[in-house]
């Protein structure tokens, strides 16, 4: 299930997020865009997809990917266990590549 949020923003995979964190990662995603937006004129959308991978007891691990796309496809993933830490990562790492190079 993919929830969207306004029209260019897409969370895929997060159907069986707990409410609270749901939240927070909407707050997060959202405040992520909204920078994109005032540093780069050429947003078109983001695409976050979450998987878990490695499910045991209190130790599973979630298998994050970002789809950045302005004028071009930016893609990043990590693997974290812990969802906000990681999705704060994808998007640290997602943002870096938009950067022009040295």
């Amino acid at each position: 299930m993919t929830l969207e949020l306004g029209g260019n923003i897409q969370l895929t995979g997060f159907s069986e997020t707990d409410p609270a964190t749901l939240v927070i990662v909407k707050k997060m995603v959202g405040n992520f865009v909204k920078d994109m937006t005032q540093h780069n004129t050429g947003f078109r959308g983001l695409n976050v997809t979450l998987k878990s991978v490695h499910e045991r007891e209190k130790s599973e691990k979630f298998e994050i990917h970002a789809h950045l796309k302005t004028d071009q496809m930016y893609t990043a993933y990590v693997v974290e266990r812990n969802l906000l830490v990681g999705l704060d990562s994808v998007l640290k790492k997602v943002e870096k590549e938009t950067r022009p190079r040295d």
